[in-house]
């Protein structure tokens, strides 16, 4: 897509099903790579339950109009974000059938006057249909993050959503475990309520990275939905900082995927 000429890499971030923290996790590792020096912007293409506009504090926000055919995107905490939910409010809803919400993401895309940008994080909407093969047709994608907890139920429509990234040809560049324990906000003590080591058993016998676990706490929960992500109200949180390696391992993959994609050609000629 011509719109996204000035954007280095695209990552989507996927899950098999929702209500695993897809989103969340979108939000914060778009953060901790503007904390890490790059310039980032997130596109929320969950048409049918866009979030980001509330975890980023934005839900006031509306884009305007930029010449004919072209609109701003919003700016937040140093990164900058498109979504439907600018134009769509929460509180009504978009009943569209498949085709036509892609063609509401497609067109979302190019009529935004994107920046210049080293990752754009894509949130994807849960499961494995339209929106997904459509991005993954027409978008030069980097490569996918999984998102999953360590629930049996999460972890097979995790590896549904592997599969299809893999038929597409996307690279994935790793899974990330979500709501990975739970930590008691009185004492602290952890508890595995959804499992243990789900997410981490299906990155091996995948073969692909193990991005990190991030635990199951209100102060998450608190963040989010007051519009103030941890690794900005809280940086120097255990939680922030587990973004944040998050993020460093992401960067580490995506070079990665660079190196294997270069060929070298060496002449006979002498």
């Amino acid at each position: 897509m011509e719109a996204l000429a000035g954007i280095k890499h695209v990552i989507a971030i996927a899950s098999g099903k929702g209500g695993v923290g897809k989103s969340t996790t979108t939000v914060n590792l778009a953060l901790a790579l503007a904390k890490e020096g790059y310039k980032v912007g997130v596109l929320d293409a969950d048409i049918y339950g866009p979030s980001i506009p509330i975890m980023l504090g934005l839900s006031d926000f509306t884009p305007q109009a930029v010449g004919e055919k072209q609109m701003t995107a919003a700016n937040a905490y140093g990164i900058v974000a498109q979504s439907i939910g600018f134009i769509i409010k929460s509180e009504d809803a978009a009943v569209w059938r498949g085709p036509m919400a892609a063609g509401a993401l497609t067109q979302l895309i190019n009529e935004t006057q994107w920046p210049e940008l080293d990752y754009l994080i894509v949130d994807l909407p849960p499961g494995t249909g339209d929106i997904q093969l459509t991005l993954s047709q027409k978008i030069p994608l980097t490569g996918a993050i999984i998102v999953t907890t360590p629930q049996d139920i999460a972890l097979a429509d995790a590896r549904k959503g592997i599969n299809m990234f893999q038929k597409v040809n996307v690279p994935i560049l790793g899974l990330i475990e979500n709501m990975s324990f739970h930590i008691c906000s009185n004492c602290d003590h952890k508890e595995h309520i959804f499992g243990t080591d789900g997410g981490k058993r299906t990155a091996e016998k995948y073969l692909i990275p193990f991005l990190g676990a991030i635990p199951l706490h209100v102060q998450v929960r608190e963040a989010m939905d007051s519009g103030q992500p941890l690794i900005v109200s809280d940086p120097d949180s255990a939680f922030s900082e587990l973004y944040q390696e998050v993020a460093r391992k992401t960067i580490v993959e995506v070079a990665s995927q660079q190196n294997s994609s270069v060929s070298i050609s060496i002449s006979d000629d002498e």
